[in-house]
C-alpha cells in the first residue's frame, strides 16, 4: 500500500489496484481486487487507522473479475454499499455469466471466478454516486458499463480503472483481449482527456502526479 495524495491510499493486490479514500469520518474503496484477496483490502484499511465498519461505499468500476473479485466476501465483512453501472450490474451481481470473448480470458477464468453481490447503488451514466465529492462517468469500451471516478480535492483526482493503463511510464488504451469495444474505449480515453485533473490512478499501471490530464489529451492527439 502507499498513499498517492493525502486521504487516498493504492492498494497492490498482485497485478490490480484497488484504492481506498478518506471521506470525512469514513473510507470508501474503489474496487476489491482479485479473487480470494480481501485479506489485502482488510490489511491496508487497518494500516490507515481506519476499521472495516468504516468503509461504507465501495464504487466499481467494472464487471471483470480481477476488479470485483472480493467484492462479495468485503460486502459481507463491511456492510458497505455497493455502486456500479446499470450495464455491468447483473454480470456484478452473479445473475449472468463473465463474458469470455477472447482465448486469454477463456484461458485465465477457471483461475478467476468471482462470487457474485448485490449492487445497492445502480448508475445510468455521468453523475453523483452518493458519495460527497465524487462523481462518475461513464467510460464504455473495455466493458459496456465501465466507470471512471473524478474526485473534486487536490486539483481533481481520476480514477481511471481500466479505462486507461499506463505501461513503462505512457498512457495506453486497455489490453485488446479484455477489451469488448476497442474503438468505444479510445473514445472513451478522449472524453476523460476533456476533464480537470492533476492526479490520476489505475487499476494497472503507476499513478500520475501533476498534470495528469495532459497524459490523455496527448494521448488524444495522437490519435
Amino acid at each position: 500500500m502507499r498513499q498517492i495524495v493525502d486521504g487516498l491510499w493504492e492498494v497492490d493486490i498482485g497485478y490490480v489496484h484497488a484504492h481506498l479514500v478518506e471521506v470525512d469520518d469514513h473510507l470508501v474503496l474503489i474496487d476489491t481486487g482479485l479473487p480470494r484477496r480481501s485479506g489485502k483490502v482488510v490489511g491496508a484499511i487497518e494500516a490507515t487507522g481506519h476499521k472495516l465498519a468504516d468503509v461504507r461505499t465501495i464504487l466499481l468500476t467494472h464487471r471483470h473479475p480481477d476488479h470485483m473479485g472480493s467484492l462479495a466476501e468485503l460486502v459481507r465483512r463491511t456492510g458497505a454499499e455497493v455502486v456500479a453501472h446499470r450495464a455491468d450490474v447483473p454480470v456484478i451481481s452473479g445473475d449472468l455469466p463473465q463474458p469470455l470473448h477472447s482465448l486469454a480470458m477463456r484461458l485465465t477464468a477457471p483461475f478467476m471466478k468471482a462470487e457474485g453481490a448485490p449492487v445497492d447503488r445502480v448508475l445510468d451514466g455521468d453523475g453523483p454516486t452518493g458519495v460527497p465529492g465524487i462523481s462518475a462517468v461513464h467510460t464504455p469500451g473495455h466493458t459496456p458499463g465501465h466507470l471512471s471516478y473524478l474526485l473534486d480535492r487536490d486539483g481533481g483526482v481520476l480514477f481511471a480503472g481500466d479505462a486507461a493503463t499506463v505501461l513503462f511510464g505512457r498512457l495506453r488504451t486497455p489490453p485488446r483481449a479484455t477489451t469488448e469495444d476497442v474503438a468505444g474505449a479510445a473514445r472513451s480515453i478522449d472524453r476523460l482527456a476533456g476533464l480537470d485533473f492533476r492526479v490520476a490512478v489505475f487499476g494497472h499501471g503507476r499513478a500520475v502526479s501533476g498534470d495528469a490530464v495532459s497524459r490523455f489529451r496527448d494521448h488524444a492527439a495522437r490519435r
